[in-house]
Formats: C-alpha cells, sequence, structure tokens
C-alpha cells in the first residue's frame, strides 16, 4: 500500500455539505457554465439569453417588471442590459403610459439573435435532458420554480412536493 492511499483512507469520512445555498450556487454555476459553452458560437452568454427570451416572450417591459420576472435586483439587472445595449439587442426607453419609468425593448436586432441563439440553447436543452434524464429535468425545473416561490420569512412552513 502507497503512502498516499494510506493516507487517504485514514481520513475521516467527511459528511457530504449540508449548505443548501452553497449547494444550489454550485449547481447554478455548474449548469450556467455548460450552457454558456453552447451559446458562446452566438456571442451570448445565459443570462443574456434569458433577457432576451423574457422579452421575446412578454414584450417591452420596465426595468423593475424584469427585474421582478428574472428574479434580480434591479442593479443587477442593468449591469447585464448595458451589453445588449451596446450589441444594439435591446433600448431602454422612456415608458410608453409613465415617461418617469424605463422600459426595455427588444430590437430587431435583438429578435434576430435570440432566434439564431434559440437554435443553441435547444440543443443544450436536449443535451441537458440526455445527460441528466428528462424525467428529472421536468422534476427539477419544477422544483426550481417552487423554491422560487417560497416566502422564506413567512412562519408556515412549506409542505412536501
Amino acid at each position: 500500500m502507497s503512502r498516499n492511499s494510506a493516507a487517504v483512507s485514514a481520513e475521516p469520512e467527511r459528511p457530504p455539505e449540508i449548505c443548501t445555498c452553497l449547494a444550489v450556487r454550485q449547481a447554478a454555476r455548474h449548469v450556467t457554465q455548460f450552457y454558456d459553452q453552447q451559446l458562446a458560437p452566438i456571442g451570448l452568454r445565459t443570462t443574456q439569453y434569458s433577457i432576451l427570451a423574457k422579452l421575446n416572450r412578454l414584450g417591452p417591459m420596465s426595468v423593475n417588471a424584469l427585474a421582478d420576472a428574472m428574479v434580480m435586483d434591479r442593479t443587477t439587472l442593468g449591469r447585464n442590459i448595458k451589453p445588449l445595449q451596446r450589441l444594439k439587442l435591446v433600448a431602454v426607453r422612456r415608458g410608453r403610459e409613465d415617461a418617469r419609468v424605463k422600459e426595455v425593448h427588444l430590437t430587431d436586432s435583438g429578435s434576430e439573435r435570440f432566434r439564431r441563439a434559440e437554435k443553441l440553447w435547444a440543443g443544450a436543452q436536449q443535451q441537458f435532458d440526455h445527460a441528466f434524464g428528462a424525467g428529472n429535468s421536468s422534476d427539477l425545473r419544477a422544483l426550481m420554480r417552487t423554491i422560487t416561490a417560497v416566502d422564506f420569512t413567512s412562519a408556515e412552513p412549506h409542505t412536501q412536493v
């Protein structure tokens, strides 16, 4: 037996991480890196693609409404919108109903880039489903939607899903 294998086996086994936040963040980074690699040929990152997808599906939105829909704070959203504006994929304009409100609009270039990126995203989605299992993927998305909807400050415990 080598010294290295003896040293490894002599160490007590560590329990798995119990911090939910760390586990979720690590998984999110791992999945994001995968999707970023798949979207790289089109010049978008996952977060940018998600913004374009949300605007494509819902139309122009106020910055605050888009931040809420993306589950982001307004400052983080602003940092993610800037490169999209430079690329002329989105435009920030005064609100149609209230000029004090800033609205984010998908431009024609943004729509075109989104359509091209959507094909890469679909391929990434298929690869993820193949590697993780389509049923597991569906269950995971449902669980993530449930987590996003939970009010962690409420006194009532959430029931099992």
